[in-house]
């Protein structure tokens, strides 16, 4: 008995079913594609964004220098070079000498600005610490540097740079050393007062100290961005920008620390890059009597002194006495 084996063909609305199956998929994938695609777009700007703010934070703009404190201030002055204190590079600057004087104050300046400091303005202060008698150190940091500029790296590098500029110091005879900061020039000092032996003093002004809460404080004011990832994006692209991640930026150490030393901390309420508190706080720690904190009610980033010139130098010139009896007076116990 034959069997006869049959073949059914595809019905027209079989080849329908089937081709518009096909193209269901097909503006499926690339609605999926599409959105995909947006997704990664978003992702790359927002990422690139955060490396763009870690690049601006590594790389400030510096104006060059102007002037001298010749030109300024009728001041003579030598130029200087020394080494930081790890070798890495060699730093440039002015040594102002005051006659006879075993006292030096070396400035410090901040984030953006070279030793002249314009808007402090450092000219009016190194002559102010040269009436006193002191001895002036000025010098750039290595983002500063006229000839040969590196990254900022908010502290890393600043400190070892601080710490070549107090062993200069000593060896042209300094006894009294007093290191005068500003913004994140002050939070370099802090850092390198951490292992330095050779600090008798410290002013701080707008002391800018970089960490998590800071870096984010200035960064919402310039674009609002959620805290959350933002801090750990940028913290992970600046040790690709600048060689330094936050980690290797001591502030827990200095938050902490009470230094042996006296220290003034002046810091203005409005202060829109260092909120007031951390130098609240800062100053909280401190248990040397002559150690003190001036926060001015509505002044801004360094900028106390334009703002109340002749109640900041009282304030200084008290201070800076003051250290000048702590130390006379360590001598005659034996202490130093």
């Amino acid at each position: 008995m034959n069997q006869t084996t049959q073949t059914r063909l595809p019905l027209h609305s079989d080849l329908n079913d089937t081709g518009l199956t096909t193209r269901h998929f097909s503006i499926k994938h690339i609605i999926v594609a599409f959105l995909l695609s947006v997704l990664f777009f978003f992702i790359f700007c927002f990422v690139s964004l955060h490396g763009y703010i870690a690049w601006v934070l590594s790389n400030p703009t510096v104006a060059p220098l102007y002037s001298n404190p010749m030109l300024s201030k009728n001041l003579e002055y030598v130029d200087v070079t020394f080494p930081a204190a790890d070798g890495s590079r060699l730093m440039q600057g002015w040594y102002i000498p005051a006659e006879e004087s075993k006292k030096t104050i070396i400035f410090s300046h901040g984030y953006g600005a070279n030793r002249e400091e314009t808007w402090v303005p450092m000219y009016d202060l190194a002559h102010f610490a040269h009436r006193l008698n002191f001895n002036v150190l000025m010098f750039d940091y290595g983002f500063a540097a006229q000839n040969s500029k590196e990254v900022a790296t908010g502290g890393k590098k600043e400190a070892e740079q601080l710490l070549g500029a107090i062993k200069l110091s000593k060896q042209l005879g300094a006894e009294e050393l007093v290191v005068w900061g500003f913004s994140m020039g002050a939070g370099t000092a802090l850092q390198a007062a951490l292992t330095s032996q050779d600090i008798d003093g410290m002013i701080l002004d707008s002391t800018f100290l970089l960490e998590p809460d800071t870096m984010y404080h200035n960064i919402r004011q310039h674009i609002d961005l959620p805290r959350h990832p933002s801090l750990e994006i940028i913290g992970m692209l600046l040790p690709a920008l600048n060689g330094t991640s936050l980690r290797q930026i001591p502030y827990p150490e200095v938050k902490s620390k009470d230094y042996p030393f006296p220290t003034l901390f002046i810091h203005g309420t409005e202060d829109e890059k260092a909120p007031y508190p951390i130098a609240e706080q800062l100053a909280a720690n401190q248990t040397n009597s002559n150690s003190g904190v001036w926060i001015v009610d509505g002044s801004h980033h360094e900028m106390i002194f334009r703002e109340h010139p002749k109640e900041y130098l009282r304030k200084v010139s008290n201070f800076l006495s003051n250290i000048g009896l702590s130390e006379q007076n360590n001598n005659n116990l034996g202490l130093n």
